[in-house]
């Protein structure tokens, strides 16, 4: 069984469903949950204990208020073979940015391999809707170059909504049960991940290396490198970030291909 671990409630459920249906054929069990809190909490949470525990055993003591949460039913970490969790950077949760970039990096180093007991993170910059900030009709040839300063908070929502083509995420979710959506749209949104995932790969390497091409391995891309770029490029001389979504990264990951190849106008 896999686990995968939201930091929302509404928006990454709906898109991870949809990708599941459309990119993932195997026999897998997949479990999901919401943490319902930022990275930032989960690392305090983390630290309350000398040593580390288990993500599981984390989650279920965060959670166990939660009347939904499945977790309550799984009593070890053995009985997932993979745990996968989605965060936001959202640094404007700690008053010290300086503390939070020190805390996202200390979390990178644990939450490293999916295999372990800790799982494997992926992070939003700045946060989750950044999966919709595209100012073209896809596939967007200039996604590499869009930005955005750090201290938004949620005010980069209204931002996503001002600024892109798509004015709701219907072009790359299900809105209904696949069952009832037709073949011509189940065919247009799974072009549309195509070109996401393509264009927040190249955006990932461009971010790392400078060239807004696919990276010859993948870890030229790996989450810690990710961050230590936009630390370093963005984050500290400019109070930006650059704007990226992670499930394209993981999805790219996952599958271990593009979905769709689409030559950009810019390297």
């Amino acid at each position: 069984m896999i686990l995968f671990v939201f930091e929302g409630e509404k928006q990454e459920p709906s898109i991870f469903n949809t990708i599941k249906h459309l990119f993932f054929p195997d026999n897998n069990q997949y479990m999901i949950c919401s943490y319902g809190n930022n990275i930032y909490n989960l690392y305090r949470w983390m630290h309350e204990t000398e040593e580390p525990e288990d993500i599981i055993t984390i989650l279920k003591k965060k959670l166990i208020a939660d009347k939904n949460n499945q977790l309550k039913e799984i009593p070890r970490r053995s009985d997932f073979s993979q745990v996968y969790l989605f965060f936001d950077y959202d640094c404007h949760h700690n008053e010290d940015q300086r503390v939070s970039n020190n805390q996202i990096q200390e979390m990178l180093q644990f939450f490293k391999d999916e295999s372990s007991d800790y799982g494997k993170l992926f992070i939003n910059y700045p946060m989750v809707e950044s999966i919709r900030y595209v100012k073209d009709k896809l596939p967007d040839n200039d996604y590499y170059k869009y930005t955005s300063p750090i201290n938004l908070g949620k005010k980069f929502k209204k931002i996503a909504d001002n600024d892109s083509y798509y004015k709701n995420f219907d072009f790359l979710i299900f809105k209904r049960e696949p069952n009832n959506v037709s073949n011509d749209k189940i065919e247009d949104i799974r072009k549309n991940w195509g070109f996401l995932q393509q264009m927040n790969v190249q955006k990932a390497n461009f971010i790392c290396s400078g060239s807004n091409t696919v990276p010859e391995k993948d870890e030229e891309i790996a989450q810690d490198k990710i961050f230590k770029y936009q630390l370093q490029n963005y984050i500290e001389p400019k109070k930006e970030v650059a704007i990226l979504n992670s499930f394209p990264l993981f999805l790219y990951e996952y599958t271990g291909k593009l979905q769709v190849q689409n030559k950009p106008k810019f390297t």
